[in-house]
């Protein structure tokens, strides 16, 4: 009779899980999409706000950059104007940037200068003849 009634219990133990799981899977399907659906959700904000800062981050960037170029251009042309000023005008300081190039280019392979004198007392530069191949 033992044996019996052990029977009995473990099929009856086993109609009450069968039966859990049939009304509870439904269930916890309905919360597992649920759950899913707030994850992706708060995935999509997170998201969001990640590139709202990215933007954000890239026009500071942008604005601050402009405002080096400007104070760049500032400088340079103040630092133009002085030194136009101390040669004794825009044409001298003209004359002396273009001396001052030719100083820098000058013995840098592929660079010929030739000087040739003119009424203008400025130098021509025939630096775009080429050799003839050796």
């Amino acid at each position: 009779m033992r044996g019996f009634s052990l029977t009995i219990g473990s099929v009856i133990l086993i109609a009450i899980v069968g039966l859990i799981a049939l009304v509870g899977m439904p269930t916890y399907n309905v919360y597992a999409k649920q759950m899913q659906g707030k994850a992706a959700y708060e995935e999509a904000v997170q998201n969001r706000r990640i590139r709202v800062l990215e933007a954000q981050a890239a026009l500071d960037s942008a604005q601050l950059t402009a405002q080096a170029e400007v104070a760049r251009a500032r400088g340079t042309n103040e630092a133009n104007r002085i030194m136009a000023e101390s040669l004794g005008g825009p044409e001298n300081y003209l004359r002396w940037s273009y001396i001052h190039m030719l100083e820098e280019t000058a013995g840098k392979p592929g660079r010929e200068v030739i000087y040739i004198p003119t009424e203008a007392a400025m130098p021509i530069l025939e630096a775009s003849r080429s050799r003839p191949a050796q």
